[in-house]
């Protein structure tokens, strides 16, 4: 490492040149990454829904569209003006499903109709390309502004036209907080901006590296490089709080930089490891955008611990002028009488912490959760809004598509009547019930039949009266899929957003306690190395797992919905952002025991740690909470509120109960510590 840290420091213009290239490349490449909102692309290959989709491409119904103001004989011709904008694949009205060649609209059954006409105004059955949600969303709108809508499509056009503008608006709140943050943990004005400068280049780099992947969900795209800075910043504290305490001892600058980065590489490594690992443990889940997502932030975490290891230090040698120059007073307040009212009056508050842990891993096991795009807009967002409308207008209504083989007719029509006795199926539509079964195909007009019969498949289009995603929504998939087996065996496909909601919910709830376990297998190997001990990876994860779990099980308690994707994100950060807090410590405590007794170093550990723990808490806690308040996104905000609670508890745990467990394990530490004779010293009181 020192050789290393010689070359770095010794060609730093290099350093610094290389980098300013990089940069210019990466914010080109990140131009190009394509930004992927559709959650059901992100499905096991093996999922139902998946194989599906794969055959059927994109002819799925996925936006309810009313029109109002339109005269029941007009509506077939706003059905044709729909079907005609750009990136509209297909259009479902009463005429698909019922005969009305010849046959006067006002002879319909009421009960039929009120499923397509209501309050003077039409409901279309529209199909959307997924990959123009957004602008065929708004060619919709444009063309008929006081329409209302709802569906996925809606959902995520909502989605993209406001995903990237949110990062945009977080960025001008998160800066001025960080700053401000870092004034006071430093003692000078010009170190905060090389904080910045060397993580504001390592999420460039990783947002430009993203091009090699080709594309990225829209979760990553919003979230990664808020997180990125709040979990990776602290690793740039640590390097020139390193710098000024050898500065200090008389080292000249160069000599004060190399040591810096020797001494402090592998408490860096380790923290940035630990935060790695957790990362990666997303990457076990079946559901694709834990790969996604882990990826993406494991890369960015490794770009922020090279840029602080090579481009700060090669900086900040370069201005150590304007560092002596912008120096102040220390804002930071001393710690010490904190530290004695924890290790003498809070053992009962930390009896408390220790026994809420095991209630609280029940209660997060225990959430209900929400999967799909449903659970992305406020309850008073717009989205939401307009579908509560058709709702009360229409009932509510699920779209599925059924693909059963071509040919036996009499067959497609048991099942169609079969399907229509099954609880809150409204509608079931098939060329049977909508042609009829003695109709030539050579007949029917192309458009209505390729609705029904396509690429060698009879299509059964039905409508359940649920929303996309409930116990009721979820039973419809499953007796849908039973009645189909039962005619057909495994030989079909079946899609939807209430089908792709339930193989998403079969999917990655089986991927909890790989992530659990994997994170914290790699976690607890990267500690077993670091400290040589067999217990104090066990009290460290104890502690920040612990927090993990109260986080988690607070929307249980409090009987709030929780998004499942947010909830597996948050598990992981949450435990790799935050251990470092406890290492740091526990390092200072296992320091001051070659000179201390138990008590008084966990004192002193608290006192000199405190300082160092709370400005990546609050950093990473306003990041989160920041993401909570400005994203109008259900995952994205729910995810940030949670993850800023849970900083807070992990740091409000290891302050709080880790002094405790350290010394009440002391012995058993000395124990299971290579050297830990040797290492902590013997007291008799």
């Amino acid at each position: 490492m020192r050789s290393f840290s010689r070359f770095i420091l010794k060609h730093r213009k290099l350093v610094i040149g290389l980098t300013a290239v990089l940069c210019i490349i990466s914010f080109f490449g990140m131009l190009t990454v394509d930004v992927d909102y559709d959650m059901a692309n992100y499905l096991p290959d093996d999922s139902p829904t998946k194989k599906a989709l794969d055959v059927i491409g994109t002819d799925t119904p996925n936006l309810r569209f009313y029109v109002p103001d339109v005269p029941l004989n007009e509506a077939v011709f706003v059905k044709e003006k729909i079907l005609a904008c750009e990136h509209i694949l297909g259009c479902l009205w009463l005429d698909d499903t019922y005969p009305l060649q010849g046959i006067p609209l006002e002879t319909v059954p009421s009960d039929t109709l009120v499923h397509w006409y209501a309050d003077g105004g039409a409901l279309y059955q529209v199909t959307v390309d997924p990959s123009y949600y957004a602008k065929a969303f708004n060619n919709l709108k444009e063309l008929y502004p006081d329409s209302i809508a709802a569906g996925n499509a809606a959902n995520q056009a909502r989605i993209i036209s406001v995903s990237m503008q949110e990062i945009a608006r977080i960025i001008p709140y998160i800066l001025p907080i960080v700053i401000i943050i870092l004034i006071f943990a430093t003692s000078n004005y010009f170190e905060p901006l090389l904080f910045l400068l060397a993580i504001g280049v390592a999420i460039l780099l990783n947002e430009g590296s993203n091009y090699f992947l080709g594309k990225v969900s829209f979760v990553t795209r919003a979230s990664s490089a808020v997180l990125q800075l709040a979990v990776s910043i602290d690793y740039a504290v640590f390097l020139l709080h390193r710098f000024a305490e050898y500065r200090e001892k008389g080292y000249d600058n160069e000599k004060a930089m190399e040591e810096a980065m020797v001494q402090s590489a592998s408490s860096i490594a380790s923290s940035a490891m630990t935060t790695v690992f957790g990362f990666l443990a997303l990457m076990l889940m079946e559901f694709k955008i834990g790969k996604d997502m882990g990826g993406v932030l494991a890369k960015g975490v490794l770009l922020s611990y090279l840029s602080v290891m090579i481009l700060l230090p090669a900086v900040a040698i370069s201005y150590t002028n304007l560092i002596d120059k912008t120096t102040h007073k220390p804002f930071m307040p001393s710690f010490t009488k904190f530290s004695k009212w924890v290790i003498k009056r809070a053992a009962p508050l930390a009896i408390i912490l220790l026994i809420l842990i095991p209630p609280a891993f029940l209660g997060q096991q225990n959430n209900t959760f929400i999967y799909g795009s449903g659970g992305m807009h406020a309850p008073d967002s717009e989205v939401k809004q307009q579908a509560n409308q058709l709702d009360e207008m229409f009932g509510q209504s699920q779209q599925m598509l059924l693909l059963v083989n071509q040919g036996d007719m009499a067959k497609v029509n048991a099942l169609s009547n079969e399907l229509k006795d099954v609880d809150y199926i409204s509608t079931v539509i098939s060329y049977p019930n909508a042609v009829g079964l003695t109709m030539p195909p050579e007949i029917v007009p192309k458009d209505l039949l390729t609705n029904l019969r396509l690429d060698g498949y009879d299509r059964i289009i039905l409508a359940a009266n649920t929303n996309e995603e409930s116990s009721e929504a979820f039973k419809v998939v499953e007796q849908v899929r039973e009645i189909t087996e039962k005619h057909y065996g495994e030989d079909y496909l079946l899609v939807g957003e209430n089908v792709a909601n339930l193989d998403m919910k079969d999917s990655i709830t089986s991927d909890s306690m790989k992530v659990l376990l994997g994170g914290l297998l790699a976690i607890g190997v990267v500690l077993l190395i670091n400290f040589r001990s067999l217990s104090l990876p066990l009290i460290l994860l104890t502690v920040i797992e612990g927090a993990v779990w109260i986080n988690l099980s607070l929307p249980y308690f409090t009987g709030q919905d929780l998004n499942y994707i947010g909830y597996q994100i948050v598990s992981s950060v949450q435990l790799g952002a935050t251990v470092d807090y406890g290492i740091l410590l526990t390092q200072r405590y296992l320091e001051a025991r070659r000179t201390m007794n138990k008590r008084d170093a966990a004192v002193f550990a608290l006192s000199v740690s405190t300082g160092s723990i709370l400005p990546p808490t609050l950093i990473l806690t306003s990041a989160g909470l920041l993401l909570g308040v400005v994203s109008s996104n259900g995952i994205i905000s729910q995810m940030g509120t949670i993850l800023g609670i849970g900083t807070a508890l992990s740091a409000f745990m290891v302050l709080i109960l880790l002094p405790h467990l350290l010394v009440m394990f002391d012995k058993l530490i000395q124990k299971t510590t290579y050297e830990g004779k040797e290492f902590l010293t013997d007291e008799k009181a």
